[in-house]
């Protein structure tokens, strides 16, 4: 098993410390299945449906906090989800990035560190 490392420091809000298969440390918490992290919120109890049946409803938590940019990690390989949700979140003028979730957790950590206000929802 692997285990990326993500050691930028922050002084305060979520950090993700670490990926590996089947699990993410945030702060101090270790999370084994799909989650929605904010910069000061961690919603563990996230629980989607497949990638291609996901609906902007699926993505509530994270919209909720009105974010700048969404990142949907969506597991080991980039996998993109049904056009419609694209578009729904895009018209709330919201950015969506699709990634794998190892760079899905690098890039929450910068923009976070930056106090952007991002959100990322993460499969495993």
């Amino acid at each position: 098993m692997t285990v990326m490392q993500l050691n930028r420091e922050q002084n305060i809000g979520i950090v993700i410390r670490s990926i590996a298969a089947g699990e993410i440390r945030v702060n101090d918490q270790v999370i084994n299945g799909p989650v929605i992290l904010t910069p000061d919120k961690i919603f563990a109890d996230w629980t989607p449906p497949p990638i291609d049946e996901l609906s902007i409803t699926d993505f509530e938590p994270a919209l909720a906090i009105e974010p700048e940019v969404i990142l949907f990690g969506t597991g080991e390989v980039q996998t993109f989800p049904a056009i419609a949700l694209i578009t729904d979140i895009m018209r709330r003028g919201v950015g969506f990035e699709i990634m794998a979730t190892s760079a899905a957790c690098r890039t929450f950590n910068v923009l976070a560190g930056e106090g952007r206000r991002v959100a990322a929802a993460l499969l495993l």
